[in-house]
């Protein structure tokens, strides 16, 4: 059985009606420059867009993206080491999310999640008309991370067609070595697809080696640019997987969902990787330093391979307590709400996190509990 979504299988398409200027100019091997049979507008003046934002910023807003990326994936291509068939982009990994549940499943087929994992994916499911089953997380003293035993029982047991993995996890933080994770891939069954979410890859210390890069099988992996490239807003993330699959993909991918700007965007960070790298070290060396203020004022820590800091609570009320004076002093930190993991507490290791008596009202709970 197939492992895409049964009315894909057998079509020849859908394909993209109109694939795009730069799509064109690449097949002709020539530039177009008179674009009169567009019907962008071409023409807008944009001059309140020009005042606030400069002659550039207006200038890509008047036309479509390239719908195939095609210089991200180049440049990724280079940077990855891996062909640009293997890659493909689109806005953001949310959208990536939707858009695997779109290729490769259809409404009731079983997808199999940790309970309490990034709660976007159990939105995508839900609104795919998908039957979620929750797996509950391996937990221990130091230790707090998706049951990768169950998850693959869990699949062969429900007969499921995607099993949903964050690794790094959201949000306790937690990296499972690509080893373990291909050892899940190979007791999933043969038609159901391990969704990789890779949101927080690149605050791995091996980010950028090419083993950590590699294409595997049966298995789609989620890249975003929201984290280490500082590109939240502007929508874009990309996929690594078999071009057999970014084929089925692109028969249900929004084409133009990526815009001019984010695409200039990123192929402006992808051009500078040092500006990236010396972000990521910036941010590891703030996880360690909040961490450790952490431990010093009696906190459970969990190690983390991500740009935030997790910590366990006795229970959930001490949980709900503490984000709840802390939003009541203007503090924002992530408590989630999926009652599985209703005790814990995740904070972003940014600067403002490490200001004396930022978070003086979780050191004074922990305090009283020690």
């Amino acid at each position: 059985m197939s492992r895409f979504a049964r009315h894909l299988v057998n079509q020849d398409g859908p394909h993209n009606p109109f694939p795009g200027l730069q799509a064109l100019e690449r097949r002709l091997g020539h530039s177009l420059p008179h674009r009169i049979g567009s019907n962008e507008g071409l023409d807008m003046p944009h001059r309140a867009l020009t005042a606030r934002f400069g002659s550039e910023v207006a200038e890509l807003a008047r036309t479509y993206g390239d719908a195939e990326a095609w210089q991200v994936r180049q440049l990724l291509a280079e940077s990855l080491e891996l062909p640009m068939e293997a890659l493909l982009v689109d806005a953001g990994a949310d959208s990536l999310m939707a858009l695997t549940l779109r290729a490769l499943c259809e409404a009731g087929d079983t997808v199999i999640t940790s309970a309490g994992t990034y709660p976007t994916w159990s939105y995508f499911v839900s609104g795919h008309g998908c039957r979620q089953v929750e797996v509950e997380y391996a937990s221990g003293p130091g230790y707090l991370a998706p049951d990768l035993e169950a998850l693959a029982a869990a699949a062969t047991r429900e007969r499921a067609r995607v099993v949903y993995l964050a690794n790094p996890d959201n949000p306790s933080g937690h990296l499972h070595s690509d080893a373990d994770v291909v050892a899940l891939r190979d007791r999933l069954p043969e038609d159901c697809t391990l969704v990789l979410d890779e949101a927080y890859h690149d605050f791995r210390g091996d980010a950028w080696s090419p083993a950590a890069n590699a294409v595997w099988p049966g298995v789609i992996r989620l890249r975003t640019f929201s984290k280490a490239h500082g590109l939240a807003g502007l929508r874009v993330g990309y996929a690594i997987a078999t071009p057999e699959t970014h084929a089925m993909l692109m028969k249900v991918r929004i084409h133009y969902a990526v815009s001019s700007l984010a695409l200039a965007a990123a192929e402006t960070v992808l051009a500078h990787p040092d500006e990236t790298r010396e972000h990521v070290a910036a941010v590891v060396d703030r996880r360690e330093a909040l961490s450790q203020w952490l431990r010093n004022h009696g906190a459970d820590v969990l190690p983390s391979t991500t740009n935030f800091v997790t910590l366990r609570l006795k229970d959930a009320e001490q949980a709900a307590a503490i984000h709840r004076n802390l939003l009541a002093e203007g503090t924002l930190i992530h408590r989630p709400a999926h009652p599985a993991l209703g005790h814990v507490l995740r904070i972003s290791a940014l600067d403002d996190a490490l200001v004396p008596g930022r978070l003086e009202t979780l050191a004074a709970a922990l305090r009283a509990e020690s």
